[in-house]
Formats: structure tokens, C-alpha cells, sequence
């Protein structure tokens, strides 16, 4: 047992000399990534978070607390805060979005299917395109939401059906 544990430490040894060895000889220089230099962390408590409103005219009542990056700009992280009762209409967004509930009910509907009812703790993916559905919290409570893209936040309505 010890001689077959010999060996195969003196062929690791000879294997990796052997590469250092054809690494210099083939005149290639190997190289290495420079250590990656570790981020600060980043806390940020519930009574510090920045709430503003999303869209006063078209959403009243809907606030937004960016956590990283920033929503008017391109990728981000935030909080959404809908009022009970909330809705948007018929829409899509350019941007992908993940969801995931912290408190309320989150109510989509996609375009032509049944509506889906999410409750603190689940996860929704919404894709970006033409992907339409409404959204909503239900009327019992406020719903609060971390939603992150890989975009800026738009929303684009949907055109209403031909008659």
C-alpha cells in the first residue's frame, strides 16, 4: 500500500514537471489571474433603504429601493413595494426579470392563461420580449418584491385588441 501511494505521488511530481518543462520549451509562458481582490461587504439594514416612487403618473403608489446598480439606468437589484389592490394592465418589458416574494400575494396573469398566485418565499422568472401578462397584489395586503434584470425597468403597455 505505501509503495502504490509512492508511486502515485512521483507520477503527480513527474507529470507537473513535465508540464512546466513543455511550457518552457514550446516557448509559451504560462499565464496566471491575479488574485481577485475581495469586495467590502455591503449591509444594508430595512430602515436604510432608499424608497422612491417607480412612476407617480402611471403607477401610483408603487415604490422602488434600489439595492445595487441602478433601475433607470441598466442592471439592478431592488425592492418593489405594490398597494393592495394594485394592477398594471396588459404589458411586456424589454428585460428579463426574477422575482421573488417577500410579503403579500403577487398575482400574473399571462396573456391568455390562467392567472398565478405567489405567497412570501416563492420565485417567479418573468422573460423579457414579447412575453405579456398583467401583474397585481392582491387586495388584502401590500406586496413587497426583490426583483433583479439584467436591464434597466420599462414597462410597455400592450396594445389593446382589434374589435
Amino acid at each position: 500500500m505505501r509503495a502504490r501511494r509512492s508511486l502515485a505521488l512521483a507520477v503527480s511530481f513527474g507529470l507537473a514537471a513535465g508540464a512546466v518543462l513543455y511550457a518552457q520549451d514550446s516557448g509559451k509562458t504560462m499565464k496566471t489571474k491575479p488574485a481577485a481582490k475581495a469586495a467590502a461587504p455591503i449591509f444594508k439594514p430595512a430602515a436604510d433603504l432608499k424608497w422612491v416612487d417607480l412612476d407617480p403618473k402611471g403607477a401610483p403608489g408603487v415604490m422602488i429601493s434600489d439595492v445595487w446598480g441602478d433601475h433607470t439606468k441598466g442592471a439592478f437589484g431592488a425592492f418593489v413595494k405594490f398597494p393592495a389592490g394594485f394592477t398594471v394592465p396588459l404589458h411586456s418589458h424589454t428585460n428579463a426579470y426574477r422575482i421573488v416574494i417577500i410579503s403579500g400575494t403577487f398575482v400574473q396573469t399571462p396573456e391568455g392563461k390562467a392567472e398565478v398566485r405567489l405567497g412570501p418565499g416563492s420565485y417567479a422568472y418573468q422573460p423579457g420580449g414579447g412575453y405579456k401578462h398583467t401583474t397585481a397584489c392582491d387586495k388584502a395586503s401590500e406586496c413587497v418584491f426583490l426583483t433583479q434584470s439584467t436591464g434597466k425597468f420599462d414597462i410597455i403597455p400592450a396594445e389593446a385588441p382589434a374589435k
